[in-house]
């Protein structure tokens, strides 16, 4: 058996409220609650698990493979929230998207502020 993600755990001040986020932003199906965790299941199967942290939110970054159709859509979405994005992970680009890898990449963050990035051809790749 080839190994491969499963899951991760992401700290949230409220799990239920980003998990919820998240999904919407980038299309997937509504998160199950499973246990204390509010879960989100990406196309790949991997599952996002969005727990209740009441201590300091220690920023990750979290980068999503998507297609051409669902880079605008994501796009939408967030300019429907009026959240930020950038072409840069440093936060440098505002309003920009890459074409890093003949694709397209942008990144922006979440409620808690963790820094989400998607992208449509893989690093390495153009």
């Amino acid at each position: 058996m080839a190994i491969a993600l499963n899951h991760t755990i992401i700290a949230s001040t409220d799990p239920q409220a980003s998990a919820a986020w998240l999904a919407e932003v980038l299309g997937l199906d509504r998160p199950n609650q499973w246990g204390p965790f509010w879960e989100v299941r990406t196309g790949n199967d991997v599952s996002l698990d969005f727990d209740r942290s009441d201590s300091a939110i220690h920023p990750q970054h979290y980068a999503f493979l998507i297609s051409e159709g669902e880079f605008d859509a994501v796009f939408s979405r967030l300019a429907e929230r009026g959240v930020e994005h950038y072409a840069d992970p440093g936060g440098q680009r505002c309003g920009e998207i890459n074409h890093n890898d003949g694709g397209r990449g942008m990144y922006f963050s979440d409620p808690d502020g963790h820094w989400l990035e998607v992208i449509t051809r893989p690093y390495g790749s153009g």
